[in-house]
């Protein structure tokens, strides 16, 4: 995956370290960014909390955010930050399809990225079917990452 290759390249020359926290993609993101020239030298770990009660317990999240919703996403990010010592982190929540969920339409997905410099939430809203979705929002996550990749190593400077 070329975006890996790029953040594998990034990530080493920041001398960042990064992690991931998902929801919805099972641990997809998690799986691209392991498969990253020497990532065991830059990437911290992933923590797969598909269920609310596991994202309370494993991130931090509060018992009773929706969880598809920036508020989420938020702590998503900040817990496996924390957890997991990085640098960076980045998280990914939201709703595959095929049937709403929650009130919430097929695609719509929630990011952030937990840096020094804070959390940032985006919301997007992806169309196909639940494996399209997952595929865009892994390479989202990836372009994510590696944009906060940027910007510590520009803030380093």
């Amino acid at each position: 995956m070329e975006l890996v290759d790029e953040l594998s390249r990034a990530t080493r020359d920041a001398g960042v370290t990064i992690a991931a926290a998902e929801s919805l993609t099972s641990g997809a993101l998690s799986s691209a960014l392991g498969r990253g020239d020497g990532a065991g030298e830059w990437f911290r770990g992933g923590v797969v909390a598909y269920q609310l009660a596991s994202k309370t317990r494993a991130l931090g999240v509060h018992p009773y955010v929706d969880p598809c919703s920036e508020a989420c996403a938020r702590q998503m990010a900040a817990g496996a930050r924390e957890v997991l010592g990085a640098d960076i982190a980045v998280s990914v929540t939201g709703v595959g399809g095929p049937d709403e969920q929650d009130g919430h339409t097929p695609g719509t997905v929630h990011f952030a990225l937990a840096t020094d410099a804070g959390v940032r939430a985006e919301l997007y809203s992806f169309d196909g079917d639940p494996a399209a979705v997952i595929e865009q929002s892994v390479a989202h996550g990836l372009r994510l990452l590696l944009a906060g990749v940027a910007e510590a190593e520009s803030a380093r400077r």
